[in-house]
């Protein structure tokens, strides 16, 4: 009997000590939705880099057109050198859009890894049962700052993609409309 109430004290003692392990779990796992996050961003993030880099290739190959023609080689028309000057703006935008890309992508792969390392050490606190470690907390918020600051890198580059595409539109609209006077000139 003295046996029994040793090993219901010490039942006792070590449960009371050791938080529950679905609490454990739970806080491992709360990270998880922030990591989530992140890689549905990386996702997204990488085909906006992808996007980017298309439309690069593109405007490059337009300037090896607009280099080669004839026209390159004579006295280049207004229209010409309009088109010069818009393509190298568009590169320009692109050049910035792919630097924010690279600094969102970076700031969201810390936080990925910033968030994992503090699922494991809500683990290895609870584990070796570390009474005041704040360390998983100081982990957690600068995984979330990492997240914050590549979501504010990613509005920045949306919205120089949204400038470069009405840019677009403009000198298109321009183009287009510059063709139908033309047209219209030279009707008989």
């Amino acid at each position: 009997d003295h046996e029994d109430s040793l090993v219901q004290k010490f039942i006792k003692l070590t449960m009371s000590a050791i938080p529950v392990s679905s609490e454990i779990l739970g806080a491992m796992i709360t990270p998880a939705v922030l990591i989530s996050a992140c890689g549905v961003l990386v996702l997204s993030t990488s085909n906006r880099v992808g996007r980017t880099v298309d439309r690069v290739r593109s405007l490059a190959a337009e300037v090896e057109r607009l280099q080669m023609s004839p026209e390159s080689f004579s006295a280049p028309s207004e229209k010409m050198s309009s088109r010069r000057r818009h393509v190298a703006d568009q590169l320009a935008q692109l050049s910035k859009r792919a630097i924010l890309l690279r600094s969102a992508m970076t700031a969201l792969y810390s936080a990925i890894g910033l968030l994992v390392g503090t699922s494991i050490l809500v683990g290895v606190v609870a584990l070796l049962q570390w009474q005041y470690s704040s360390l998983p907390v100081v982990l957690g918020f600068a995984g979330a700052c990492a997240l914050l600051y590549s979501s504010l890198l990613l509005v920045r580059e949306a919205r120089l993609a949204v400038y470069s595409t009405l840019q677009e539109v403009s000198f298109a609209r321009e183009a287009a409309l510059e063709g139908a006077e033309q047209r219209e000139r030279q009707k008989p």
